[in-house]
């Protein structure tokens, strides 16, 4: 089969590898679509790979039809959305021998292109689940508007928000950002977007920031935009292995509540991944304007390049099989 392989900093290639075989518990499953995530882009940019890296990784985004099953509940031809962990995932290969516990059954109502937007947004609806907040009438911040970013918009905006108030350095993404409800979008090449937060909410901040990139350059905003008593969540995984600065006395200061959030993989029944689902199922959210980029796995190096890049109007980067 073929495989993408993380080789060196900033290199993933496809290779001919051996295809797996499903082990107890388990089902194998062909590959139709895996996507490139933030932080797959981390580990392949951010150093060197571990001594030895699995075929298929990193990728842990994917949708594709199970073939063989020796897991009860799932059947040779199910559909299914696969969620391993971010460390277990070998997504990037043309088949993946997984736990049926990181799978999620599609219904046949929509395209699998499209219902492979629900890894993505399951682990943001599971990031408001777990700290519910009233947001009903506040104003709201989001720094960047990647899959993850456009994602809290949309569920921001949709739980009662004011007005949510967004950021990033791509026209495109910012396009897609008024699409699913922002209202005021800050091109972060030319524009400031603590003023423009500031001048927004008259001086007050936002109640609730969330920091969707997890870069070191974007990291001291979340508290500099964050009313009194706000809330700030960090929801980007952190670049390099460096500790971020950070103003213990500004958040002091403000009286501030912060959480970080991971481990959507281990919830329960999955029933965020199971709910965003039935969102893109259903037709409430439109993801098509996300999957800007569909490159054959043979062109894997050239994606994760287009991916990091932000090349070409680059929303969302998926391969193909």
């Amino acid at each position: 089969m073929k495989a993408g392989r993380w080789v060196e900093v900033g290199r993933v290639v496809c290779e001919e590898v051996p295809r797996p075989t499903a082990g107890e518990g388990e089902i194998l499953v062909r590959t139709a679509y895996t996507s490139i995530c933030g932080s797959d882009l981390h580990s392949v940019y951010g150093g060197a790979p571990p001594p030895s890296v699995p075929a298929g990784y990193p990728g842990h985004e994917s949708v594709g039809e199970v073939v063989e099953s020796r897991c009860p509940g799932f059947e040779p031809g199910d559909r299914v959305l696969t969620v391993p962990h971010f460390v277990d995932g070998r997504c990037m290969a043309e088949y993946q021998a997984l736990p049926g516990s990181a799978c999620v059954r599609l219904p046949g109502s929509a395209p699998l292109s499209q219902l492979l937007m629900a890894q993505q947004l399951g682990t943001v609806i599971f990031a408001l689940r777990r700290h519910p907040l009233d947001l009903v009438g506040r104003d709201v911040a989001v720094i960047g508007q990647g899959s993850a970013g456009a994602f809290f918009t949309f569920l921001l905006k949709r739980a009662g928000a004011a007005r949510v108030l967004v950021s990033d350095k791509s026209p495109a993404r910012l396009a897609y950002a008024r699409q699913l409800g922002a209202d005021l979008a800050v091109d972060a090449n030319e524009g400031d977007f603590a003023a423009a937060v500031a001048g927004a909410t008259g001086g007050r901040g936002a109640g609730l920031v969330v920091e969707a990139v997890g870069s070191r350059e974007t990291f001291p905003l979340s508290l500099e935009l964050a009313a009194s008593h706000a809330t700030v969540l960090w929801f980007g995984l952190p670049e390099g292995a460096e500790d971020y600065p950070f103003s213990f006395r500004e958040f002091f200061a403000k009286f501030l509540t912060a959480y970080a959030i991971s481990g959507t993989q281990g919830e329960p029944g999955l029933e965020s991944f199971r709910y965003a689902v039935r969102l893109i199922a259903d037709g409430a959210i439109d993801v098509t304007p996300l999957l800007s980029h569909m490159l054959p796995i043979d062109e894997v190096e050239k994606a994760y390049r287009i991916a990091h890049d932000r090349t070409d109007n680059a929303l969302k980067v998926s391969i193909r099989f």
